[in-house]
């Protein structure tokens, strides 16, 4: 009897894989940025015990190297003795009282539910932002079965999204678009496209440069005008990543619908006096948000919508 794999990849079957994946993309999102800090912070201490390296590079006295060593040293202790933190390790618990999530508590979505959004110990509030993460990947998933069908590369497209909810999700809470993330997006996207699984390689590879030197070249012009960074390299990685997966076409209405959205969401949390220390709001999310539009949208759509088709 011949197993027919097409019934995991029905539009019902990916929705609910969206759901299970869009769980994991919280716990990503939430741990993945302190897992980095918590490295920076270890290669940091690592680079100033070394006192002789503190003595020439900082001119610092023998005393003051001495010591500066002794703190650092003291500072990476105190890291790595720290509970192990992965992304399979600890489990979930409240960030409040410590509470180990039971199994049914970790359900995508019904968890929530059941619990009425509040820690089953200390009552404390679970944000609303958990099951959102959870459904939106999910509608997304079942969307992309309807779309492009029973067939393995919806799965590629599916990882594509679950990596920008991801980046959005980072880029939002810390201002971090992690490396670990948009490179292997951007490779995925170009061996996608060699081997004949999205668009065409030539145009990915446009996407790539033109996503990247388009973002690079906004960042030196406001840098050499104003002395500030306007965005961060993450974003034009992110951008490339992009055009390596919707191809160079859809590099200006990416930028132009994120631009729009960006500034509309920042002048209203300017005027509810929302916006964080230094008076700014990240790109990625919007780059990201953007990014999906177009892809369930279509590149005729959009194209028609900006009246260039």
């Amino acid at each position: 009897m011949n197993f027919d794999y097409q019934i995991f990849l029905t539009p019902w079957a990916l929705g609910v894989l969206g759901l299970c994946v869009g769980s994991f993309l919280n716990v990503v999102i939430y741990r993945l940025p302190v897992m980095m800090e918590r490295q920076w912070v270890t290669d940091a201490c690592s680079h100033l015990s070394d006192e002789q390296a503190l003595s020439r590079t900082g001119q610092l006295s023998t005393q003051e190297a001495l010591e500066l060593s002794r703190r650092a040293h003291a500072l990476g202790s105190k890291v790595e003795a720290l509970p192990a933190l992965n992304l399979a390790a600890p489990r979930s618990r409240c960030p409040h009282c410590g509470h180990v999530l039971a199994w049914h508590e970790n359900l995508p979505v019904l968890g929530w539910l059941r619990l009425l959004g509040r820690c089953a110990s200390c009552k404390a509030p679970i944000s609303m932002r958990y099951p959102l993460v959870e459904l939106a990947t999910g509608l997304m998933f079942l969307t992309l079965g309807q779309h492009f069908g029973a067939h393995p590369t919806t799965l590629l497209w599916c990882g594509f999204v679950a990596a920008l909810l991801t980046l959005a999700g980072i880029d939002w809470d810390t201002t971090l678009l992690p490396d670990s993330i948009n490179q292997p997006l951007l490779w995925a996207g170009l061996a996608a496209a060699s081997l004949g699984w999205t668009i065409p390689l030539q145009n990915a590879l446009t996407g790539v440069f033109v996503g990247y030197l388009s973002l690079w070249t906004v960042y030196w012009v406001f840098k050499l005008a104003t002395g500030k960074e306007g965005m961060g390299y993450g974003d034009f990685k992110l951008l490339a990543a992009l055009g390596a997966w919707l191809g160079w076409q859809m590099i200006l209405p990416i930028v132009l619908a994120a631009s729009l959205i960006g500034a509309v969401i920042g002048i209203a949390m300017k005027l509810n006096s929302q916006l964080r220390e230094g008076r700014y709001v990240p790109f990625g999310p919007f780059l990201a948000g953007a990014g999906l539009v177009v892809l369930f949208a279509g590149q005729g759509r959009v194209l028609a919508w900006l009246g260039w088709a």
